[in-house]
């Protein structure tokens, strides 16, 4: 480095160095210029006599019948859970379980899970974005249809922590290992986010948010239900016309006309059929041509996507790779870091909770650990490893 750009990073060092402490004023700022006021500029606090004041948790709960519709989800105290708890002074319920969620280890990790591909280009979709783009689809319809959106936030958030890596081949994985199969949903519910004590409303959300489960039991889990297929219908459309694997004009007639070729358009079409249907009739649903335009669409991304040839033998090899690993660890639970047969010696390799034990810890990985753990652990032949889209 020159002793120029030396100077200028011992400057910009210095710079941020003297921002530490912030600034004074009637209280710490965090800018030496900082003039936003909540107050109007009036220097009338909440309690000097001005006509607002701070909005408290049951405050704002007292006032949802106002605002929420006569179906919607209502929060109170500090919600029902497993294990008590005190509510929060200013959140509510779900404003905590949406929170919580948000810096779980599960909900992080789902940046290194698989969507559509195996190790993602930089601008695929991530098990993560999905979520965070099924959540922005279910609290618009959600704010809509003056629905919870704290709950339909928290429940669309979470929705697939139970996810392992590899996709949905994962499943197929773990299926032989547990007794009635392994399903990413009530996994991700009752055992991924088992220790955030979440609220029984987004546990529920959470657990049924699969078409193939039981219906949830709030709207706002209805909601989510839809915004997930939405959201992944649209967004694998895009990342797999980006990546070359199939053509905009592909996209059966009748779904181009009614919703466009674009996302953006896409996602309108579909939030404004939910929206309208639900209004209309009073229960979660979407408008008979919005939900035969979605069928096809999703129809296409399976012929054209999901089960095209590379595709399946993707999912084959994270099948292989994924069961000889919670082998190798169900017979040697003592390698397990992360679950309860950690500091166990009473486990017994081999036996129903050391392969319940394994499941869990596989479950959890990302997938590029996971296929590293394979080539460390089993010896793997990398080259029989699933690989990303173009190599």
């Amino acid at each position: 480095m020159s002793q120029a750009n030396e100077e200028r990073e011992s400057s910009r060092n210095l710079r941020w160095a003297a921002t530490m402490a912030g600034y004074d004023g009637p209280v710490r700022l965090a800018h030496a210029d900082s003039s936003a006021r909540i107050d109007g500029g009036s220097g009338a606090g909440p309690g000097a006599g001005a006509p607002w004041g701070p909005l408290e948790r049951a405050a704002r709960e007292e006032r949802e019948d106002e605002f929420l519709a006569p179906g919607a989800s209502r929060a109170l105290g500090a919600g029902e859970r497993a294990r008590d708890e005190e509510p929060d002074e200013w959140r509510t319920c779900f404003e905590r379980d949406r929170d919580r969620i948000l810096h779980a280890t599960s909900f992080r990790r789902l940046a290194g899970k698989t969507q559509v591909f195996v190790f993602p280009q930089d601008h695929q979709r991530t098990r993560l974005t999905h979520a965070l783009e099924v959540a922005q689809v279910a609290t618009a319809m959600a704010r809509a249809c003056r629905l919870n959106v704290a709950l339909t936030e928290a429940i669309a958030l979470g929705h697939d922590c139970g996810h392992g890596p590899g996709g949905h081949a994962s499943e197929d994985a773990l299926d032989p290992f547990l007794p009635g199969g392994y399903d990413h949903a009530p996994w991700g519910a009752h055992v991924s986010l088992a220790p955030l004590n979440l609220c029984a409303q987004t546990i529920d959300g959470i657990a049924n948010h699969s078409w193939s489960r039981p219906a949830p039991s709030t709207p706002e889990g209805e909601v989510v239900s839809w915004a997930d297929r939405v959201a992944y219908v649209c967004h694998d459309w895009e990342d797999a016309v980006v990546t070359g694997i199939v053509s905009p004009h592909q996209l059966p007639a009748a779904v181009r006309e009614f919703c466009g070729q674009r996302r953006s358009m896409q996602l309108g079409a579909f939030i404004h059929g939910l929206v309208n249907a639900t209004l209309r009739s009073g229960q979660v649903g979407m408008d008979e041509d919005a939900a035969e335009a979605l069928s096809a669409f999703r129809a296409c991304n399976y012929e054209r996507i999901y089960l095209r040839d590379a595709s399946v033998r993707q999912g084959e090899a994270v099948v292989a790779v994924l069961r000889a690993l919670v082998e190798h660890f169900a017979d040697r639970p003592h390698l397990i870091t992360e679950t309860s047969a950690a500091g166990r010696p009473d486990i017994v390799a081999g036996g129903e909770e050391a392969i319940r034990a394994a499941v869990t810890y596989v479950a959890g990985m990302t997938d590029r650990f996971a296929f590293r753990q394979a080539v460390a652990q089993l010896g793997w032949d990398p080259d029989k490893l699933p690989v990303g889209v173009g190599s």
